[in-house]
């Protein structure tokens, strides 16, 4: 495990008491740590430079496939592997990179996966249908519950726990995209990772690019720098599904409830070290949930041309094209070091046939 940076004097005691909290909370190892934290020099060279470019590759941190849901995931299992479950039960799109990470990390621990799938994505061709994550779902013998209405989906997971319930077993539910208090914890866990590599590189971010849409992995972010000590640092949050104020106010809530969770198993010390900025934008999300931008598709084709690091068109590529925006637009300078969260996801590039990733030459 990476060093994590030390907080200021004034909050060291609490935030040390927080963060030790985090060994006593269950956990199942199941990702590749610390991911790496690479330089984009190349992706810089190619904006015409402005602020030094990181990468935080989410993308390789394993498990079938990886992505940044297996944190979460590690401790969701640890609670359930607790509670003695015998099955998890998750929810989400039928190209759900969460649903395809939970079914993987359900038969790493000896359980049954259950998913509820509905149509989040208005597509009907059978690329996207049975290609990328849902090919995997089936590779991973996950048991799939198609539903046609999403509104449905929450309804259709409690039934599952009752029909697993009459074969005896308990089942562990695991929210969309994993982003509860448990789920989040997990990101602090990331969090701390990335800042104490960071440290260890000599760098101190400006901020943390992320995409965002259940808001854990953003929330996870926040509180992690926070209880190191960065209040400063900003973590910017691409939504890629909803509403920006709807997902801030989100981030904001996932944030207070994981802090809460930590201080409860931490003796109930109840004060907020305080918090720092989190910059919501649905500028790069378009007309719906996982539909094609220009701006995604070109940022996605120039990190792979210029770094050969590929990227999903739902999640992580609009999150990339928010970076772009923002160093074409000078929104940091030369001296800043600005972090790009890659969440992963690469699996959904095989359900977009469609795309036209040449650029015309």
């Amino acid at each position: 495990m990476t060093a994590q940076p030390e907080p200021p004097p004034e909050t060291a005691p609490r935030a040390s008491r927080l963060v030790s909290v985090l060994d006593d909370l269950p956990r199942v190892p199941l990702g590749h740590w610390p991911t790496p934290l690479e330089p984009l020099p190349r992706l810089r060279d190619a904006l015409g430079g402005g602020p030094r470019l990181w990468c935080k590759r989410e993308d390789a941190s394993g498990l079938a496939l990886g992505g940044n849901k297996v944190r979460k995931l590690e401790r969701h299992l640890g609670v359930a592997r607790a509670r003695g479950a015998g099955a998890v039960v998750t929810f989400g799109a039928v190209q759900s990179n969460h649903c395809r990470q939970t079914a993987a990390a359900a038969v790493r621990c000896g359980l049954e996966a259950h998913l509820v799938l509905s149509p989040l994505v208005p597509r009907h061709d059978p690329v996207y249908l049975a290609g990328g994550n849902r090919l995997l779902d089936d590779l991973l013998g996950a048991h799939v519950h198609p539903v046609d209405d999403p509104d449905a989906a929450a309804e259709r997971a409690d039934s599952v726990v009752a029909e697993l319930a009459a074969r005896g077993l308990t089942a562990h539910v695991v929210p969309p995209g994993g982003s509860d208090a448990v789920g989040t914890i997990g990101w602090v866990d990331g969090g701390l990772e990335l800042l104490g590599q960071c440290a260890d590189a000599g760098i101190g971010p400006s901020a943390l690019v992320v995409a965002a849409s259940t808001g854990g992995t953003a929330a996870g972010l926040r509180l992690a720098a926070d209880l190191g000590g960065h209040e400063e640092l900003v973590v910017e949050a691409v939504d890629v599904a909803g509403r920006a104020e709807t997902t801030a106010a989100t981030i904001a809530e996932l944030r207070r409830r994981a802090l809460d969770h930590l201080a409860a198993r931490a003796g109930g010390d109840d004060t907020d070290p305080g918090t720092g900025p989190v910059i919501t934008t649905d500028a790069h999300r378009g007309p719906a949930y996982g539909a094609v931008t220009d701006d995604m598709v070109e940022a996605v084709r120039l990190l792979a041309r210029t770094e050969g690091i590929v990227c999903d068109p739902v999640y992580s590529g609009k999150a990339l094209a928010g970076l772009v925006d923002g160093v074409r637009r000078a929104r940091w300078n030369e001296n800043d070091d600005i972090v790009f969260v890659h969440t992963g996801g690469t699996p959904a590039l095989f359900a977009y046939g469609d795309i036209d990733w040449t650029d015309g030459s």
